[in-house]
C-alpha cells in the first residue's frame, strides 16, 4: 500500500533528483529564512517566532486573535534580539521592514548596550505592526513587552513574562534605565491645575518605574507644581533623576532625585519620595 503523500513528495523533488534544502527553505520559509538560517538552526525560539510573525495571517485564522497575540507575547518573553531579526520583525532602525544585514546583525554583540543597527547582536528594540513593542535590556537578559489594546492611547506592559499590574493607562513607549529599571509614561492626573487634554499635546503625565530586582513597579504622581509634560528618568550613579521634560533634562535640572538604597520602609510600605 502507497501512502497518499508519495506522489506530491516525489513531485517536490523534481525529474533532477532531491530538492536543494535551500530551495525547500526558500519555498516554505521565505527570503528571511534563508539569510538568517544559521541562527534558525540555533536558536528554537526563533523559529517559532518566525512561524508566528512570519505566517500571522494563517496563525490569526487557526487560533484567533486572541491567542495569536497571547502566543506573541509569551514568545517574545523568551526571545532574543537576534531571534527578532531572524523572524523578520521590524526594528529600531526601520519599523516597517525586516532586517537587511544578517551578515553584520547575526554576530555576536561587542559589549553590552543599547544597539541600533546594522550592528552585531541586532537592535536592541522591535516591532510587530502598530500594536506591539519589545525593549531588551542592555544585557539582552530582559525583555519589556508593550501590547496596545486598541487604537487609543493605552497599553499594557509585561516585563520578563510577567504582566506589571498597574491602575493608570501606560504609554506604549518605554525606556530601560541600566539592567535593573524600565520606565514608561502614565496617564497623569485629571486634577492636575496645569492638565490639558486635547489635541496639541502639553498633558500632564505619571511616570512608572518598574524594579527587576524587586519584582515590583512605584508609580510617581506630578505634585501641582510639576509641569511634566514629557517626563524621563536617568539612571546615574546611584541615583534616579526626574526630569520634567527634555529642556530639564537638557539643562540637567531634575525635578526629583531618588537614591536606589533605600528601596522599601522598614514596616514594608513604599518610600517616600527621597529614596526608591
Amino acid at each position: 500500500m502507497k501512502w497518499r503523500w508519495d506522489r506530491q513528495h516525489r513531485t517536490q523533488k523534481g525529474f533532477g533528483g532531491a530538492e536543494a534544502p535551500e530551495s525547500r527553505v526558500l519555498r516554505h520559509w521565505g527570503l528571511q529564512s534563508v539569510e538568517w538560517w544559521p541562527w534558525l538552526r540555533r536558536s528554537p525560539v526563533a523559529v517559532d517566532l518566525l512561524a508566528w510573525w512570519g505566517h500571522a495571517e494563517a496563525y490569526r485564522a487557526l487560533v484567533g486573535e486572541d491567542a495569536y497575540q497571547e502566543r506573541g507575547r509569551e514568545l517574545l518573553s523568551r526571545a532574543s534580539p537576534r531571534d527578532c531579526a531572524a523572524a523578520g520583525m521590524g526594528c529600531e532602525r526601520r519599523i516597517d521592514r525586516a532586517c537587511r544585514t544578517p551578515e553584520i546583525c547575526a554576530l555576536e554583540p561587542a559589549a553590552p548596550g543599547r544597539r541600533e543597527g546594522p550592528a552585531p547582536g541586532a537592535c536592541s528594540g522591535f516591532y510587530g505592526d502598530t500594536w506591539l513593542r519589545v525593549r531588551f535590556s542592555p544585557d539582552d537578559r530582559h525583555r519589556a513587552v508593550s501590547c496596545r489594546e486598541d487604537e487609543k492611547w493605552a497599553s499594557r506592559l509585561w516585563v520578563d513574562g510577567v504582566q506589571v499590574e498597574a491602575d493608570v493607562a501606560l504609554d506604549f513607549g518605554g525606556h530601560w534605565q541600566g539592567n535593573r529599571f524600565y520606565v514608561v509614561q502614565a496617564m497623569g492626573r485629571d486634577d492636575h491645575p496645569m492638565q490639558r487634554w486635547g489635541p496639541g499635546g502639553g498633558w500632564i503625565a505619571s511616570l512608572l518605574i518598574h524594579d527587576i530586582e524587586r519584582g515590583a513597579s512605584r508609580l510617581l504622581v506630578p505634585e501641582d507644581t510639576e509641569a511634566w509634560t514629557d517626563p524621563l528618568v536617568v539612571l546615574t550613579g546611584d541615583e534616579l533623576r526626574i526630569y520634567a521634560d527634555r529642556a530639564a533634562h537638557d539643562a540637567d535640572q531634575p525635578g526629583r532625585v531618588l537614591r536606589l538604597g533605600e528601596a522599601v520602609a522598614d514596616d514594608g510600605t513604599e518610600p517616600g519620595t527621597d529614596g526608591y
